[in-house]
């Protein structure tokens, strides 16, 4: 690049340099990318701390091929990638049909990427893409832990675009003369967010004034700091499964107790709802002989006397 450095792309470099700060040289670094400007643009200022941090950046295209020339658009991207200095592998995965395809698509991208080993896996999530997480949760009424959105770190995830807005990836992507794709599916009405992004969030911006999306953000990451907090106090609890202890913890802990020991014992997290922990609570403060409660994944929650335990449900049981 030539001229002067556009501001878009110094606070592109900045994020994605404090979003890696605690590795040293060497250190295994993958990129995911889709072709997208958000993806091209985390790989091309990520290419510039890479090379001046001595890190070992890689770069994974995944073809999720639900659409007829995916694999075009894959070798496409990985072509750029090679013309920003960073390898790159196309990887064709198979997308179930559990949990819809948005959520199926994710869980296989995320297992291809995680087979890696990389240190850290970095993903081009923007702060317009974390408002309309939070929306989502909203609509679900799934509580804090959905409105909390995407963390900036999530063991070896991390997202370093989180406050950059999508427009400052089509910058970036201009700056370094990337030709992105934009794919269909984001203007597709049959797809919820697709629906949030083209009417929901410009209505709200008109409405309420502008800086939703900010301030969705801003709540998340709120929530997401409570939610943390609580957590680490649940984790400290002593006697998880003793009802008179858990009899004594504030509801908002009590909750948070009860579904870790329903996920360390093999539940099913994608699928656990209100309803099970508001149903497990019932089992410790309102108990009138319940058996067990069952949860996803094929384990129940069973109460004798004092104490809980988690026992495998048999097939057909």
């Amino acid at each position: 690049m030539g001229g002067a450095l556009d501001p878009a792309v110094a606070t592109g470099r900045n994020l994605a340099r404090a979003a890696l700060a605690d590795l040293g040289p060497g250190s295994r670094i993958v990129v995911a990318v889709s072709g997208g400007a958000d993806s091209l643009a985390l790989a091309a200022v990520t290419a510039f701390v890479a090379e001046r941090e001595a890190y070992e950046l890689s770069g994974m295209v995944v073809d999720h091929q639900l659409q007829d020339g995916s694999a075009a658009v894959a070798a496409r991207a990985a072509e750029q990638l090679a013309g920003l200095g960073i390898p790159s592998e196309v990887v064709a995965v198979d997308v179930g049909t559990a949990g819809g395809p948005e959520a199926s698509a994710r869980r296989a991208r995320y297992a291809a990427l995680e087979r890696t080993a990389a240190e850290a896996i970095l993903l081009a999530h923007t702060l317009d893409d974390q408002a309309e997480t939070v929306l989502l949760g909203l609509g679900r009424g799934s509580g804090p832990r959905s409105i909390a959105g995407m963390s900036p770190v999530d063991g070896v995830l991390r997202r370093p675009f989180l406050t950059l807005r999508r427009v400052d990836t089509e910058r970036i992507c201009q700056a370094y003369g990337l030709q992105w794709w934009t794919d269909p599916h984001n203007s597709d009405p049959g797809y919820r967010r697709s629906r949030l992004r083209a009417e929901l969030m410009p209505l709200l911006e008109d409405v309420l004034g502008g800086g939703v999306a900010e301030a969705l953000a801003r709540t998340a990451d709120q929530v997401r700091s409570d939610s943390l907090y609580l957590d680490d106090a649940a984790a400290a609890v002593e006697l998880p499964l003793d009802v008179p202890t858990l009899t004594d913890l504030h509801p908002a802990l009590r909750s948070r107790v009860l579904r870790r020991g329903a996920l360390e014992a093999g539940a099913d997290g994608s699928a656990l709802t209100a309803a099970h922990l508001a149903a497990l609570d019932r089992l410790v403060t309102d108990w009138h002989g319940q058996v067990r409660i069952e949860l996803p994944g094929g384990i129940a929650c069973v109460r004798e006397g004092d104490s809980l335990s988690y026992v495998r449900t048999p097939v057909g049981g």
